[in-house]
């Protein structure tokens, strides 16, 4: 027997194109290539992807300790690892200022040195060392490229660990948030009658709420955090993809192919997963740009109003909005944050009309 792999005859056809491990429909590739030709879209997707992958390497070109310490033939990696000042010839057993100038000292008096990072600041990080007659909010300078924040903090280092935030809150918030409303959509265009109705009456409830109310007492009682934040918003926004997904399930679910596969007893959750769920998820992910950009603008908003996330904590790129608001003769704040906030939800406002063209049946490629 012949272990030579068998050739694919002109009657099977060509290969489906394949993306990664996954094999590429026709339909799927249409989309790709049609979303690629909206350059706009395209770009302003690759550079947000870019601004995002290198937010996580922050820690490595904005941070108060040095990246790398030769010392005694030895190397230490205080960005990643723990030490103490007797790890250096020093006296303290806890973890040096790497900033002080008596820690530089003790390296140079060892013949020793330090690599530090572009950015020598972490977003907590407050510059003792302003120039003599200089206060905080200090203006940009050679050390702080965008200058300091009232506390005398670096601009350059908050926006970069805020953008990481505000990112990370907005996609956690969105996927939560459309799996819980997809699920609670489809089960409403699916089974309607009581079950419709009864959803209906809820959500019209829910929306009544008072989101901000609810924000200012939660705040009051505990100590506001992302994961606690994710949740609240949460509550409120697990609505946006409701009546999408709904509509859709109700005009599907009378559909020929679905009242073939109810009369041969195939289940309904198998039903709503496999035949019916694909065709409303074409317009649902439409929409997931445009939800990802209410959520930093939520986000934003609640730290503009002080009601957000603990400013010695996390880099808040809406707190830093309200000191410039706060700070009129120091306008580097406003400005740094407002173009930072504005360029974000540019992109992903770009991204969203490519999405919604790619999915769009009336386009077609040029």
């Amino acid at each position: 027997m012949s272990l030579r792999r068998r050739r694919a005859t002109p009657a099977e056809g060509p290969k489906r194109p394949r993306f990664l491990f996954w094999e590429v429909s026709p339909l799927t590739r249409r989309r790709i290539d049609q979303f690629r030709q909206n350059r706009r879209g395209f770009w302003s997707l690759m550079i947000f992807v870019g601004i995002f992958a290198g937010t996580w390497l922050a820690e490595g070109f904005a941070n108060d300790k040095p990246l790398l310490i030769e010392l005694g033939g030895q190397r230490y990696y205080p960005i990643l690892e723990r030490y103490s000042e007797r790890d250096f010839g020093g006296v303290f057993p806890t973890q040096p200022d790497y900033r002080e100038r008596y820690f530089a000292q003790l390296i140079d008096e060892q013949g020793g040195r330090m690599i530090w990072p572009p950015i020598r600041f972490h977003h907590s990080t407050i510059d003792k060392l302003l120039p003599p007659g200089v206060s905080a909010p200090a203006p940009p300078s050679r050390q702080h490229w965008l200058g300091t924040d009232e506390a005398a903090r670096d601009v350059v280092a908050r926006l970069i660990y805020g953008i990481r935030e505000s990112i990370v809150f907005a996609l956690v918030l969105t996927l939560s948030s459309s799996v819980i409303g997809i699920a609670a959509g489809a089960v409403q265009g699916y089974y309607g009658g009581w079950v419709d109705l009864l959803f209906q009456r809820l959500i019209e409830v829910w929306g009544a709420i008072p989101f901000l109310y609810v924000v200012i007492i939660i705040s009051s009682l505990v100590v506001p955090n992302l994961l606690w934040l994710i949740v609240i918003l949460l509550f409120f926004t697990w609505t946006s993809l409701v009546g999408l997904v709904r509509a859709e399930f109700l005009r599907v679910r009378n559909f020929e192919y679905v009242k073939a596969a109810r009369a041969l007893g195939v289940r309904d959750r198998v039903i709503i997963v496999r035949h019916v769920l694909p065709n409303a998820m074409v317009s649902t992910i439409t929409f997931l740009p445009f939800i990802m950009s209410g959520a930093v603008v939520s986000l934003t908003s609640l730290d503009f109003l002080g009601y957000g996330l603990s400013p010695e904590d996390y880099a808040r790129l809406g707190e830093l909005l309200n000191q410039g608001k706060n700070n009129t003769q120091a306008p580097w704040l406003a400005f740094s944050s407002f173009f930072t906030i504005a360029f974000m939800l540019t992109l992903l406002v770009f991204v969203g009309e490519a999405v919604r063209d790619a999915f769009d049946p009336r386009k077609t490629l040029v």
